[in-house]
């Protein structure tokens, strides 16, 4: 941490500016020509009595998932008291589809999907990309319409949660 105060300066207004640690590691080693660790870059900060900006997180938009028969969206609109969507929520949306707090065995995200026609199977991505499906009813197989809806539900979802 061998910066002049100009230096100093310059990393405080990069601070200012909104820029991340990793940002401002590759700034100093660019324009101030001094090799720093992320580390050497989090203790600089501290030391200069810095605190990064959180940039803030997305607001979460309107999903089909919380939609209520009325059409407005609320965290728990249209959910019944076990947690699964009410025939009212499934026909707004057409297909619900939940992710899981922790991943069932095996998979690296898994949860539930409620299809148009009231079936629910349980869904999981594995570690090598491949999607599955386990109905609750043996045998069971959704429309073709919804498997196309519940893969484009899942991957809003994902994004949400940076997969």
């Amino acid at each position: 941490m061998n910066l002049d105060e100009g230096q100093r300066k310059k990393v405080a207004e990069w601070i200012g500016q909104g820029l991340k640690l990793s940002e401002i590691q590759t700034r100093i080693a660019s324009e101030l020509g001094v090799s720093m660790t992320y580390m050497d870059v989090r203790l600089l900060v501290d030391d200069l009595k810095l605190t990064p900006k959180d940039v803030e997180p997305p607001k979460p938009s309107a999903s089909p998932i919380t939609a209520s028969a009325t059409g407005t969206a609320t965290p728990a609109a249209g959910r019944g008291s076990a947690g699964k969507a009410t025939p009212a929520a499934q026909q707004a949306a057409g297909v619900a589809v939940s992710v899981d707090q922790i991943a069932r065995p095996g998979a690296i995200v898994s949860g539930q999907v409620t299809f148009s026609d009231g079936n629910s199977a349980a869904w999981y991505l594995d570690q090598t990309g491949r999607l599955g499906l386990v109905p609750e009813q043996a045998g069971y197989r959704p429309p073709a319409a919804d498997l196309q809806k519940f893969q484009q539900e899942l991957d809003v979802e994902l994004k949400k949660m940076g997969f």
